[in-house]
């Protein structure tokens, strides 16, 4: 079988109603548009969306701004949160979920320089602000990227 061959289904297709040739057609006169009236005239198409003056639904449905598709949302946590783990302790994503200081960490988790950390902490996350990174050296711990 080839491409050239191919024919539709048998009753899959139906011929093209022909209107306006004579009544022996089926449609012949008033070419199916009944008497009279305003959509047995020619041009009555009407505008788009117009619903005889009723408010047309584009316009009756409220509207919502876009959202990027490329954003991320980045969960925050200030540095001196962190005082919450033992001295010498390894600060990751699961620990922090385990204390309760992140519920969901969706595209990652930042460290943020507020306040003042007084324990030795290696911290393992996705992104850190410098003066976060600063404070956490500072103490004697590491600031360590993990990529998500």
């Amino acid at each position: 079988m080839k491409l050239g061959e191919l024919k539709p289904a048998k009753g899959a297709t139906t011929k093209a109603w022909r209107r306006g040739r004579g009544h022996g057609s089926g449609n012949g006169k008033t070419s199916g548009r009944g008497h009279k009236g305003q959509k047995s005239r020619s041009g009555s198409g009407g505008k788009v969306g117009f619903e005889g003056g009723q408010m047309p639904l584009y316009r009756r449905v409220p509207k919502r701004g876009h959202s990027c598709r490329n954003t991320k949302e980045i969960i925050a946590i200030n540095v001196q949160l962190l005082n919450v783990f033992e001295d010498g302790a390894v600060v990751d994503i699961a620990a922090l979920k385990q204390k309760g200081l992140v519920s969901n960490p969706r595209d990652g988790v930042k460290i943020l320089g507020n306040g003042e950390i007084k324990k030795k902490l290696t911290v393992k996350v996705n992104y850190f602000s410098t003066s976060a990174a600063e404070k956490i050296n500072a103490a004697g711990g590491k600031a360590e990227i993990v990529a998500k």
